[in-house]
Protein backbone atom coordinates (compact mmCIF):
# COMPACT_ATOMS: atom_id res chain seq x y z
CA UNK A 1 0.00 0.00 0.00
CA UNK A 2 1.39 3.38 -0.97
CA UNK A 3 0.43 6.15 1.39
CA UNK A 4 2.20 8.88 -0.57
CA UNK A 5 3.06 9.19 -4.24
CA UNK A 6 6.26 11.16 -3.74
CA UNK A 7 8.60 10.89 -0.76
CA UNK A 8 11.67 13.05 -0.05
CA UNK A 9 13.80 11.47 2.72
CA UNK A 10 16.29 13.63 4.62
CA UNK A 11 19.69 12.48 5.85
CA UNK A 12 18.45 11.43 9.30
CA UNK A 13 15.93 8.91 8.01
CA UNK A 14 18.42 7.50 5.51
CA UNK A 15 21.10 6.96 8.17
CA UNK A 16 18.83 5.28 10.72
CA UNK A 17 17.59 2.70 8.17
CA UNK A 18 13.90 3.47 8.68
CA UNK A 19 13.06 4.10 5.01
CA UNK A 20 14.09 0.64 3.78
CA UNK A 21 12.25 -0.89 6.72
CA UNK A 22 9.03 0.91 5.66
CA UNK A 23 9.45 -0.33 2.08
CA UNK A 24 9.93 -3.92 3.19
CA UNK A 25 6.89 -3.80 5.50
CA UNK A 26 4.81 -2.57 2.55
CA UNK A 27 4.06 0.86 3.96
CA UNK A 28 6.07 2.65 1.22
CA UNK A 29 5.82 -0.03 -1.45
CA UNK A 30 5.29 1.57 -4.88
CA UNK A 31 6.32 5.03 -3.65
CA UNK A 32 8.38 7.44 -5.73
CA UNK A 33 11.47 8.08 -3.57
CA UNK A 34 13.18 11.36 -4.43
CA UNK A 35 16.64 11.37 -2.82
CA UNK A 36 18.14 14.88 -2.62
CA UNK A 37 21.64 15.19 -4.05
CA UNK A 38 22.33 17.36 -1.00
CA UNK A 39 21.73 14.31 1.26
CA UNK A 40 24.01 12.18 -0.91
CA UNK A 41 26.71 14.87 -0.73
CA UNK A 42 26.49 15.00 3.06
CA UNK A 43 26.78 11.23 3.35
CA UNK A 44 29.70 11.16 0.92
CA UNK A 45 31.45 13.88 2.93
CA UNK A 46 31.00 11.87 6.15
CA UNK A 47 32.18 8.62 4.54
CA UNK A 48 35.29 10.33 3.12
CA UNK A 49 36.11 11.41 6.66
CA UNK A 50 35.78 7.74 7.75
CA UNK A 51 32.74 8.53 9.91
CA UNK A 52 30.50 5.52 10.38
CA UNK A 53 27.17 7.31 9.82
CA UNK A 54 28.35 8.23 6.32
CA UNK A 55 29.06 4.59 5.47
CA UNK A 56 25.76 3.53 7.05
CA UNK A 57 23.82 6.10 4.99
CA UNK A 58 25.51 5.12 1.72
CA UNK A 59 24.74 1.47 2.44
CA UNK A 60 21.08 2.43 2.92
CA UNK A 61 21.06 4.13 -0.49
CA UNK A 62 22.57 0.98 -2.04
CA UNK A 63 19.72 -1.08 -0.57
CA UNK A 64 17.18 1.45 -1.89
CA UNK A 65 18.66 1.00 -5.38
CA UNK A 66 18.22 -2.80 -5.01
CA UNK A 67 14.58 -2.32 -3.93
CA UNK A 68 14.07 -0.07 -6.95
CA UNK A 69 15.59 -2.68 -9.28
CA UNK A 70 13.15 -5.22 -7.81
CA UNK A 71 10.27 -2.89 -8.70
CA UNK A 72 9.22 -2.27 -5.11
CA UNK A 73 9.79 1.50 -5.37
CA UNK A 74 10.81 4.09 -7.92
CA UNK A 75 14.12 5.76 -6.99
CA UNK A 76 15.30 9.09 -8.36
CA UNK A 77 18.03 11.55 -7.34
CA UNK A 78 16.95 15.18 -7.53
CA UNK A 79 18.45 18.62 -7.02
CA UNK A 80 22.04 19.78 -7.35
CA UNK A 81 25.21 19.04 -5.43
CA UNK A 82 25.54 21.78 -2.78
CA UNK A 83 28.36 24.28 -3.08
CA UNK A 84 30.78 24.72 -0.14
CA UNK A 85 28.78 27.78 0.91
CA UNK A 86 25.61 25.64 1.08
CA UNK A 87 27.02 22.88 3.29
CA UNK A 88 25.50 24.40 6.41
CA UNK A 89 22.08 24.66 4.70
CA UNK A 90 21.51 20.99 3.80
CA UNK A 91 18.24 20.76 5.77
CA UNK A 92 16.92 23.91 4.09
CA UNK A 93 17.79 22.57 0.62
CA UNK A 94 15.99 19.29 1.35
CA UNK A 95 12.87 21.10 2.60
CA UNK A 96 12.81 23.32 -0.51
CA UNK A 97 13.05 20.25 -2.75
CA UNK A 98 10.13 18.57 -0.96
CA UNK A 99 8.05 21.71 -1.46
CA UNK A 100 9.01 22.16 -5.12
CA UNK A 101 8.09 18.52 -5.95
CA UNK A 102 4.93 18.66 -3.83
CA UNK A 103 6.30 15.61 -2.01
CA UNK A 104 6.04 14.41 1.55
CA UNK A 105 9.18 15.06 3.60
CA UNK A 106 10.17 11.99 5.59
CA UNK A 107 12.38 12.70 8.62
CA UNK A 108 13.34 11.44 12.05
CA UNK A 109 14.78 14.86 12.95
CA UNK A 110 12.33 16.58 15.31
CA UNK A 111 13.52 20.11 14.50
CA UNK A 112 13.35 19.44 10.76
CA UNK A 113 9.75 18.27 11.17
CA UNK A 114 8.76 21.34 13.23
CA UNK A 115 10.27 23.75 10.68
CA UNK A 116 8.56 21.94 7.78
CA UNK A 117 5.22 22.17 9.60
CA UNK A 118 5.75 25.89 10.13
CA UNK A 119 6.39 26.31 6.37
CA UNK A 120 3.29 24.29 5.47
CA UNK A 121 5.38 21.53 3.88
CA UNK A 122 3.92 18.04 3.98
CA UNK A 123 6.00 16.12 6.47
CA UNK A 124 5.95 12.83 8.32
CA UNK A 125 8.00 12.62 11.50
CA UNK A 126 9.20 9.14 12.46
CA UNK A 127 9.51 9.06 16.23
CA UNK A 128 12.32 7.08 17.87
CA UNK A 129 11.29 3.48 18.26
CA UNK A 130 12.46 0.92 20.78
CA UNK A 131 13.60 -2.14 18.88
CA UNK A 132 12.69 -5.41 20.50
CA UNK A 133 15.02 -7.55 18.44
CA UNK A 134 18.57 -8.20 19.65
CA UNK A 135 21.61 -6.73 17.94
CA UNK A 136 23.77 -9.13 15.93
CA UNK A 137 26.66 -8.48 18.28
CA UNK A 138 24.60 -9.60 21.29
CA UNK A 139 25.00 -13.25 20.25
CA UNK A 140 28.58 -13.03 21.48
CA UNK A 141 27.56 -11.96 24.99
CA UNK A 142 26.87 -14.34 27.86
CA UNK A 143 25.89 -13.58 31.45
CA UNK A 144 29.52 -13.09 32.51
CA UNK A 145 30.85 -11.45 29.33
CA UNK A 146 32.51 -8.13 30.06
CA UNK A 147 33.62 -7.25 26.52
CA UNK A 148 33.62 -8.60 22.97
CA UNK A 149 36.46 -7.95 20.50
CA UNK A 150 35.75 -8.36 16.79
CA UNK A 151 38.16 -7.58 13.94
CA UNK A 152 38.34 -8.23 10.23
CA UNK A 153 40.17 -11.50 9.40
CA UNK A 154 40.47 -12.38 13.12
CA UNK A 155 38.47 -14.91 15.14
CA UNK A 156 36.11 -13.30 17.70
CA UNK A 157 37.28 -13.05 21.31
CA UNK A 158 35.57 -12.12 24.57
CA UNK A 159 36.71 -11.17 28.05
CA UNK A 160 34.64 -13.10 30.55
CA UNK A 161 34.37 -13.15 34.33
CA UNK A 162 34.33 -10.34 36.88
CA UNK A 163 36.76 -7.50 37.59
CA UNK A 164 39.93 -9.06 38.96
CA UNK A 165 38.95 -12.56 37.78
CA UNK A 166 38.84 -12.42 33.99
CA UNK A 167 39.78 -14.76 31.17
CA UNK A 168 40.25 -14.10 27.44
CA UNK A 169 38.16 -16.62 25.50
CA UNK A 170 38.05 -17.49 21.79
CA UNK A 171 34.41 -17.59 20.68
CA UNK A 172 34.84 -19.23 17.28
CA UNK A 173 37.47 -20.85 15.09
CA UNK A 174 36.23 -19.00 12.01
CA UNK A 175 37.75 -15.56 11.29
CA UNK A 176 35.26 -12.74 10.76
CA UNK A 177 34.80 -11.31 7.28
CA UNK A 178 34.76 -7.63 6.36
CA UNK A 179 31.18 -7.63 5.10
CA UNK A 180 29.97 -9.22 8.38
CA UNK A 181 31.56 -6.47 10.44
CA UNK A 182 30.23 -3.77 8.11
CA UNK A 183 26.70 -5.12 8.53
CA UNK A 184 27.14 -5.13 12.32
CA UNK A 185 28.55 -1.58 12.31
CA UNK A 186 25.67 -0.34 10.18
CA UNK A 187 23.12 -2.05 12.42
CA UNK A 188 24.68 -0.52 15.53
CA UNK A 189 24.71 3.03 14.09
CA UNK A 190 21.17 2.74 12.73
CA UNK A 191 19.87 1.43 16.06
CA UNK A 192 21.63 4.22 17.95
CA UNK A 193 20.06 6.81 15.64
CA UNK A 194 16.50 5.66 16.12
CA UNK A 195 16.48 4.14 19.59
CA UNK A 196 15.62 6.29 22.65
CA UNK A 197 18.25 4.28 24.55
CA UNK A 198 20.97 4.99 22.00
CA UNK A 199 23.48 7.81 21.55
CA UNK A 200 26.37 8.40 19.19
CA UNK A 201 28.79 9.81 21.76
CA UNK A 202 31.86 10.33 19.58
CA UNK A 203 32.07 10.47 15.79
CA UNK A 204 35.43 11.29 14.30
CA UNK A 205 37.56 10.32 11.36
CA UNK A 206 38.05 6.59 11.68
CA UNK A 207 36.27 6.16 15.02
CA UNK A 208 32.70 6.07 16.29
CA UNK A 209 31.65 5.44 19.90
CA UNK A 210 28.05 4.44 20.54
CA UNK A 211 26.17 3.98 23.80
CA UNK A 212 23.30 1.61 23.16
CA UNK A 213 21.41 0.48 26.23
CA UNK A 214 23.90 -1.33 28.48
CA UNK A 215 26.53 -1.53 25.72
CA UNK A 216 29.38 0.87 24.97
CA UNK A 217 30.56 0.10 21.45
CA UNK A 218 33.65 1.47 19.73
CA UNK A 219 33.88 1.09 15.94
CA UNK A 220 37.23 1.86 14.34
CA UNK A 221 38.48 1.54 10.77
CA UNK A 222 41.26 2.87 8.53
CA UNK A 223 42.96 5.29 8.57
CA UNK A 224 42.63 5.33 12.39
CA UNK A 225 43.06 1.55 12.79
CA UNK A 226 44.64 -1.01 10.48
CA UNK A 227 41.32 -2.72 9.89
CA UNK A 228 37.64 -2.60 10.78
CA UNK A 229 37.25 -3.43 14.46
CA UNK A 230 34.26 -3.45 16.81
CA UNK A 231 34.74 -3.53 20.58
CA UNK A 232 31.65 -3.77 22.76
CA UNK A 233 31.77 -3.45 26.55
CA UNK A 234 28.97 -4.31 28.96
CA UNK A 235 28.85 -3.90 32.71
CA UNK A 236 28.41 -7.31 34.32
CA UNK A 237 28.16 -6.15 37.92
CA UNK A 238 25.67 -3.74 39.41
CA UNK A 239 26.04 -3.78 43.18
CA UNK A 240 25.08 -1.76 46.23
CA UNK A 241 27.64 -0.06 48.43
CA UNK A 242 26.93 -2.67 51.11
CA UNK A 243 28.54 -5.24 48.81
CA UNK A 244 31.99 -3.79 49.61
CA UNK A 245 31.74 -4.46 53.37
CA UNK A 246 33.13 -1.06 54.28
CA UNK A 247 33.73 -0.26 57.98
CA UNK A 248 31.26 2.06 59.70
CA UNK A 249 34.03 4.65 59.92
CA UNK A 250 34.03 4.86 56.11
CA UNK A 251 30.24 5.30 55.96
CA UNK A 252 30.50 8.07 58.54
CA UNK A 253 33.05 9.87 56.40
CA UNK A 254 31.01 9.43 53.20
CA UNK A 255 27.91 10.71 54.97
CA UNK A 256 29.41 13.64 56.84
CA UNK A 257 32.77 14.82 55.51
CA UNK A 258 33.92 13.38 52.19
CA UNK A 259 32.94 15.85 49.48
CA UNK A 260 35.99 15.59 47.23
CA UNK A 261 36.53 11.91 46.38
CA UNK A 262 38.80 10.24 43.84
CA UNK A 263 37.99 6.64 42.93
CA UNK A 264 41.24 5.23 41.59
CA UNK A 265 42.41 1.94 40.18
CA UNK A 266 43.81 0.22 37.08
CA UNK A 267 41.63 -0.40 34.00
CA UNK A 268 39.00 -3.09 34.56
CA UNK A 269 39.39 -3.01 38.34
CA UNK A 270 35.76 -2.07 39.05
CA UNK A 271 36.07 1.71 39.49
CA UNK A 272 32.93 2.55 37.52
CA UNK A 273 30.97 -0.16 39.35
CA UNK A 274 31.96 1.39 42.68
CA UNK A 275 31.10 4.88 41.36
CA UNK A 276 27.64 3.60 40.37
CA UNK A 277 27.15 2.11 43.83
CA UNK A 278 28.22 5.37 45.49
CA UNK A 279 25.91 7.40 43.23
CA UNK A 280 22.96 5.17 44.12
CA UNK A 281 23.86 5.37 47.82
CA UNK A 282 23.76 9.17 47.74
CA UNK A 283 20.49 9.06 45.77
CA UNK A 284 18.90 6.89 48.45
CA UNK A 285 20.01 9.46 51.05
CA UNK A 286 17.86 12.02 49.23
CA UNK A 287 20.76 13.80 47.52
CA UNK A 288 20.60 15.29 44.01
CA UNK A 289 23.15 13.34 41.97
CA UNK A 290 24.32 14.02 38.40
CA UNK A 291 27.08 12.56 36.25
CA UNK A 292 29.55 13.99 33.74
CA UNK A 293 30.60 11.28 31.27
CA UNK A 294 32.08 10.88 27.83
CA UNK A 295 30.79 8.42 26.81
CA UNK A 296 27.77 7.99 29.08
CA UNK A 297 28.13 4.38 30.18
CA UNK A 298 27.43 4.38 33.94
CA UNK A 299 24.42 2.19 34.72
CA UNK A 300 22.44 4.36 37.14
CA UNK A 301 18.78 4.99 38.00
CA UNK A 302 16.63 7.30 35.90
CA UNK A 303 16.61 9.79 38.80
CA UNK A 304 20.32 10.40 38.17
CA UNK A 305 20.76 12.53 35.04
CA UNK A 306 23.81 11.74 32.91
CA UNK A 307 25.45 14.66 31.10
CA UNK A 308 27.92 14.50 28.21
CA UNK A 309 30.22 17.31 26.96
CA UNK A 310 28.03 20.25 25.89
CA UNK A 311 29.05 21.24 22.37
CA UNK A 312 32.01 18.93 22.84
CA UNK A 313 33.27 20.83 25.89
CA UNK A 314 32.93 19.48 29.43
CA UNK A 315 33.61 22.96 30.81
CA UNK A 316 30.29 24.12 29.31
CA UNK A 317 28.65 21.12 30.95
CA UNK A 318 30.04 22.23 34.30
CA UNK A 319 28.57 25.72 33.77
CA UNK A 320 25.12 24.17 33.39
CA UNK A 321 25.62 21.89 36.39
CA UNK A 322 26.49 24.84 38.61
CA UNK A 323 23.05 26.27 37.72
CA UNK A 324 21.39 22.90 38.35
CA UNK A 325 23.01 22.80 41.83
CA UNK A 326 23.50 19.06 42.43
CA UNK A 327 24.62 17.81 45.82
CA UNK A 328 27.06 15.37 44.21
CA UNK A 329 28.45 14.97 40.71
CA UNK A 330 30.22 11.86 39.38
CA UNK A 331 32.97 12.87 36.92
CA UNK A 332 33.78 9.67 35.05
CA UNK A 333 37.12 9.02 33.33
CA UNK A 334 39.25 12.04 34.28
CA UNK A 335 42.38 11.96 32.12
CA UNK A 336 43.38 15.33 30.70
CA UNK A 337 44.54 18.40 32.59
CA UNK A 338 41.31 20.20 31.74
CA UNK A 339 39.28 17.43 33.39
CA UNK A 340 41.13 17.93 36.69
CA UNK A 341 40.78 21.71 36.46
CA UNK A 342 37.01 21.44 35.86
CA UNK A 343 36.76 19.02 38.79
CA UNK A 344 38.66 21.51 40.98
CA UNK A 345 36.53 24.48 39.90
CA UNK A 346 33.29 22.66 40.68
CA UNK A 347 34.58 21.40 44.03
CA UNK A 348 35.72 24.89 45.07
CA UNK A 349 32.27 26.15 44.04
CA UNK A 350 30.77 23.91 46.73
CA UNK A 351 29.62 20.89 44.71
CA UNK A 352 30.40 17.46 46.14
CA UNK A 353 32.60 15.81 43.52
CA UNK A 354 33.48 12.17 42.87
CA UNK A 355 36.09 11.63 40.16
CA UNK A 356 37.07 8.34 38.51
CA UNK A 357 40.79 8.13 37.67
CA UNK A 358 43.05 5.48 36.17
CA UNK A 359 45.97 4.84 38.55
CA UNK A 360 48.20 1.88 39.38
CA UNK A 361 48.55 3.04 43.03
CA UNK A 362 46.35 5.19 45.25
CA UNK A 363 49.07 7.87 45.56
CA UNK A 364 49.27 8.10 41.75
CA UNK A 365 45.74 9.51 41.67
CA UNK A 366 46.86 12.37 43.92
CA UNK A 367 50.03 12.93 41.90
CA UNK A 368 47.90 13.49 38.79
CA UNK A 369 46.54 16.61 40.49
CA UNK A 370 50.03 18.03 41.09
CA UNK A 371 50.91 20.64 38.51
CA UNK A 372 47.31 20.83 37.34
CA UNK A 373 45.98 22.70 40.39
CA UNK A 374 47.70 24.75 43.08
CA UNK A 375 49.40 22.49 45.62
CA UNK A 376 47.95 24.30 48.63
CA UNK A 377 44.32 23.76 47.58
CA UNK A 378 44.60 20.03 46.80
CA UNK A 379 43.21 18.97 50.25
CA UNK A 380 40.24 21.31 49.68
CA UNK A 381 39.59 19.70 46.30
CA UNK A 382 40.19 16.06 47.26
CA UNK A 383 39.95 14.92 50.86
CA UNK A 384 39.44 11.18 50.23
CA UNK A 385 41.01 8.70 47.79
CA UNK A 386 39.37 5.27 47.42
CA UNK A 387 41.56 2.73 45.65
CA UNK A 388 39.68 -0.15 43.98
CA UNK A 389 41.38 -3.27 42.70
CA UNK A 390 39.88 -6.63 41.72
CA UNK A 391 36.41 -5.22 42.52
CA UNK A 392 37.44 -4.61 46.16
CA UNK A 393 38.26 -1.45 48.08
CA UNK A 394 41.92 -2.01 48.99
CA UNK A 395 42.95 1.38 50.36
CA UNK A 396 41.34 4.61 51.54
CA UNK A 397 43.50 7.70 51.99
CA UNK A 398 42.62 11.02 53.55
CA UNK A 399 44.53 14.25 53.05
CA UNK A 400 45.21 17.07 55.48
CA UNK A 401 47.05 20.36 55.20
CA UNK A 402 49.45 21.52 57.90
CA UNK A 403 52.65 23.49 58.47
CA UNK A 404 55.54 21.44 59.89
CA UNK A 405 59.05 20.21 59.31
CA UNK A 406 58.90 17.42 56.71
CA UNK A 407 60.11 14.02 57.77
CA UNK A 408 63.84 13.58 57.39
CA UNK A 409 64.51 17.27 58.03
CA UNK A 410 65.52 18.37 61.51
CA UNK A 411 65.74 22.15 61.57
CA UNK A 412 62.78 24.26 62.65
CA UNK A 413 63.83 26.76 59.99
CA UNK A 414 62.79 24.19 57.37
CA UNK A 415 59.11 24.15 58.43
CA UNK A 416 56.80 24.60 55.46
CA UNK A 417 53.26 23.79 54.27
CA UNK A 418 52.91 20.00 54.05
CA UNK A 419 50.06 17.81 52.76
CA UNK A 420 49.89 14.58 54.74
CA UNK A 421 48.36 11.53 53.06
CA UNK A 422 47.16 9.08 55.72
CA UNK A 423 45.60 5.65 55.74
CA UNK A 424 42.03 6.44 56.73
CA UNK A 425 41.39 3.20 58.59
CA UNK A 426 44.67 2.87 60.50
CA UNK A 427 45.56 6.55 60.77
CA UNK A 428 49.22 6.11 59.75
CA UNK A 429 50.75 8.81 57.58
CA UNK A 430 51.80 7.18 54.31
CA UNK A 431 53.12 10.14 52.31
CA UNK A 432 54.05 13.79 52.67
CA UNK A 433 53.73 16.25 49.80
CA UNK A 434 55.62 19.54 49.94
CA UNK A 435 57.78 21.88 47.90
CA UNK A 436 61.56 21.69 48.09
CA UNK A 437 63.18 24.41 46.03
CA UNK A 438 61.41 24.40 42.69
CA UNK A 439 60.29 20.78 42.97
CA UNK A 440 57.18 19.18 44.45
CA UNK A 441 58.22 16.18 46.56
CA UNK A 442 55.95 13.18 47.24
CA UNK A 443 57.84 11.43 50.05
CA UNK A 444 56.89 8.01 51.46
CA UNK A 445 56.84 7.94 55.26
CA UNK A 446 58.55 5.16 57.21
CA UNK A 447 56.11 3.92 59.85
CA UNK A 448 58.32 1.18 61.29
CA UNK A 449 58.42 3.01 64.66
CA UNK A 450 57.33 6.25 66.30
CA UNK A 451 57.78 9.45 64.31
CA UNK A 452 57.00 13.08 64.66
CA UNK A 453 53.71 12.55 62.79
CA UNK A 454 52.42 10.59 65.79
CA UNK A 455 50.80 13.13 68.14
CA UNK A 456 51.53 10.84 71.13
CA UNK A 457 55.19 10.18 70.25
CA UNK A 458 56.71 12.58 72.76
CA UNK A 459 54.44 11.33 75.55
CA UNK A 460 55.41 7.76 74.72
CA UNK A 461 59.10 8.65 75.01
CA UNK A 462 58.49 10.23 78.44
CA UNK A 463 56.62 7.13 79.64
CA UNK A 464 59.43 4.77 78.62
CA UNK A 465 62.14 6.97 80.18
CA UNK A 466 60.22 7.15 83.46
CA UNK A 467 60.32 3.36 83.71
CA UNK A 468 64.09 3.82 83.99
CA UNK A 469 63.60 6.47 86.73
CA UNK A 470 64.56 9.26 84.35
CA UNK A 471 62.34 12.35 84.21
CA UNK A 472 63.28 14.37 81.10
CA UNK A 473 63.12 18.16 81.11
CA UNK A 474 62.07 18.18 77.44
CA UNK A 475 61.48 15.74 74.58
CA UNK A 476 61.49 16.62 70.88
CA UNK A 477 60.73 13.99 68.25
CA UNK A 478 61.89 14.82 64.73
CA UNK A 479 61.68 12.15 62.06
CA UNK A 480 63.37 9.00 63.33
CA UNK A 481 65.26 10.78 66.15
CA UNK A 482 64.32 12.11 69.58
CA UNK A 483 66.28 14.79 71.47
CA UNK A 484 65.95 14.22 75.22
CA UNK A 485 67.18 16.84 77.69
CA UNK A 486 67.74 15.60 81.24
CA UNK A 487 69.43 16.89 84.38
CA UNK A 488 73.20 16.23 84.33
CA UNK A 489 72.87 13.67 87.16
CA UNK A 490 70.44 11.57 85.07
CA UNK A 491 72.74 11.22 82.08
CA UNK A 492 74.78 8.20 83.37
CA UNK A 493 71.63 6.36 84.42
CA UNK A 494 70.06 6.93 81.00
CA UNK A 495 73.14 5.89 79.02
CA UNK A 496 73.87 2.82 81.16
CA UNK A 497 77.01 0.70 81.32
CA UNK A 498 78.50 0.48 77.84
CA UNK A 499 75.43 2.25 76.43
CA UNK A 500 73.20 -0.76 77.09
CA UNK A 501 70.31 1.18 78.65
CA UNK A 502 69.98 3.72 75.87
CA UNK A 503 70.24 0.92 73.26
CA UNK A 504 67.37 -0.95 74.93
CA UNK A 505 65.27 2.23 74.97
CA UNK A 506 65.99 2.89 71.28
CA UNK A 507 64.96 -0.65 70.36
CA UNK A 508 61.74 -0.37 72.36
CA UNK A 509 60.76 2.99 70.84
CA UNK A 510 62.08 2.48 67.32
CA UNK A 511 63.84 5.86 67.58
CA UNK A 512 67.40 7.07 67.77
CA UNK A 513 67.85 8.96 71.09
CA UNK A 514 70.13 11.99 71.47
CA UNK A 515 70.75 12.66 75.18
CA UNK A 516 71.62 16.24 76.12
CA UNK A 517 72.21 17.57 79.66
CA UNK A 518 70.49 20.75 80.76
CA UNK A 519 72.07 23.57 82.71
CA UNK A 520 70.45 25.04 85.74
CA UNK A 521 68.07 27.76 84.65
CA UNK A 522 69.05 31.12 86.00
CA UNK A 523 69.74 34.67 84.97
CA UNK A 524 71.02 36.13 81.78
CA UNK A 525 73.06 34.20 79.27
CA UNK A 526 75.27 36.12 76.91
CA UNK A 527 75.13 35.18 73.23
CA UNK A 528 78.29 33.82 71.66
CA UNK A 529 77.91 36.26 68.83
CA UNK A 530 75.41 38.17 66.70
CA UNK A 531 75.74 38.25 62.92
CA UNK A 532 73.67 39.43 59.98
CA UNK A 533 72.68 37.93 56.65
CA UNK A 534 70.92 39.53 53.72
CA UNK A 535 67.52 39.13 55.37
CA UNK A 536 68.11 38.27 59.02
CA UNK A 537 69.86 39.05 62.28
CA UNK A 538 71.04 35.78 63.89
CA UNK A 539 71.77 35.41 67.62
CA UNK A 540 74.03 32.40 68.33
CA UNK A 541 74.26 30.67 71.74
CA UNK A 542 76.13 27.77 73.27
CA UNK A 543 74.76 24.32 72.31
CA UNK A 544 73.13 23.67 75.69
CA UNK A 545 70.64 26.49 74.97
CA UNK A 546 69.00 24.60 72.10
CA UNK A 547 65.31 24.06 72.73
CA UNK A 548 64.99 26.56 75.57
CA UNK A 549 62.41 29.31 75.60
CA UNK A 550 64.17 32.59 76.44
CA UNK A 551 63.44 36.25 76.90
CA UNK A 552 65.73 38.53 74.87
CA UNK A 553 66.74 41.54 76.94
CA UNK A 554 68.76 44.71 76.13
CA UNK A 555 69.84 46.97 79.02
CA UNK A 556 67.39 45.02 81.21
CA UNK A 557 64.48 45.89 78.88
CA UNK A 558 62.63 42.83 77.46
CA UNK A 559 62.32 42.83 73.67
CA UNK A 560 60.56 39.51 72.90
CA UNK A 561 60.34 35.80 73.77
CA UNK A 562 61.57 33.04 71.45
CA UNK A 563 62.66 29.39 71.38
CA UNK A 564 66.30 28.74 70.57
CA UNK A 565 66.37 26.35 67.60
CA UNK A 566 68.25 23.07 67.32
CA UNK A 567 71.30 24.86 65.97
CA UNK A 568 71.29 27.08 69.09
CA UNK A 569 70.19 30.14 67.16
CA UNK A 570 67.43 32.71 67.10
CA UNK A 571 66.70 34.24 63.72
CA UNK A 572 65.05 37.71 63.52
CA UNK A 573 63.84 39.40 60.35
CA UNK A 574 66.02 42.42 59.53
CA UNK A 575 62.93 44.50 58.75
CA UNK A 576 61.63 44.25 62.32
CA UNK A 577 62.31 47.16 64.67
CA UNK A 578 63.95 44.92 67.30
CA UNK A 579 66.65 43.86 64.83
CA UNK A 580 68.53 47.17 65.22
CA UNK A 581 68.11 47.07 69.00
CA UNK A 582 69.70 43.59 69.04
CA UNK A 583 72.69 44.80 67.04
CA UNK A 584 73.07 47.89 69.21
CA UNK A 585 72.79 45.88 72.47
CA UNK A 586 75.33 43.33 71.27
CA UNK A 587 77.81 46.04 70.28
CA UNK A 588 77.51 47.56 73.76
CA UNK A 589 77.65 44.20 75.57
CA UNK A 590 74.17 44.54 77.11
CA UNK A 591 72.37 41.84 75.07
CA UNK A 592 71.39 38.70 76.97
CA UNK A 593 68.85 35.88 77.07
CA UNK A 594 67.00 35.05 80.28
CA UNK A 595 65.50 31.62 80.93
CA UNK A 596 63.09 32.59 83.68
Amino acid sequence: MCVANKIVPDTSVIVDGRITKLVRTGELRGAHILVPMAALAELEHLANRAIETGHSGLEELRVLRMLSDEGLIKLEYVGQYPTPEQIDRIDTIIRDLAKSYDAELLTSDYVQAKVANALAIKVRYLEPEKDSGPLSIEKYFGDDTMSVHLKDRVVPYAKQGMPGRTRFVKLSDTPLKLHELRMMAREIVERAKRSPDGFIEIERKGATVVQLGPYRIAITHPPFSDGLEITAVKSVATVDLEHYNLPKKVYDRINERAEGILIAGPPGAGKSTFAQALAEYYRKLGKIVKTMESPRDLQVSDEITQYSPLEGDMEKTSDILLLVRPDYTIYDEMRRSKDFQIFADMRLAGVGMIGVVHATRAIDAIQRLIGRVELGVIPQIVDTVIYVRNARVEEIYEMRFTVKVPMGMTEEDLARPVITVSDFIGGEVKYEIYTFGEQVVVMPVDNSGLSWQDPEAEERVREVLQTYSVHPRSVEVRGRRAVVRVDPGDVPRLIGRGGRTISNIESELGLKIDVKPTKPEGGGVKPLRVRTTKRSVIIEFDKHMAGKEVKIVVDGEPLFRAVVNRRSRIRVDKNLGVAQKILDGYSRGVLEARTH
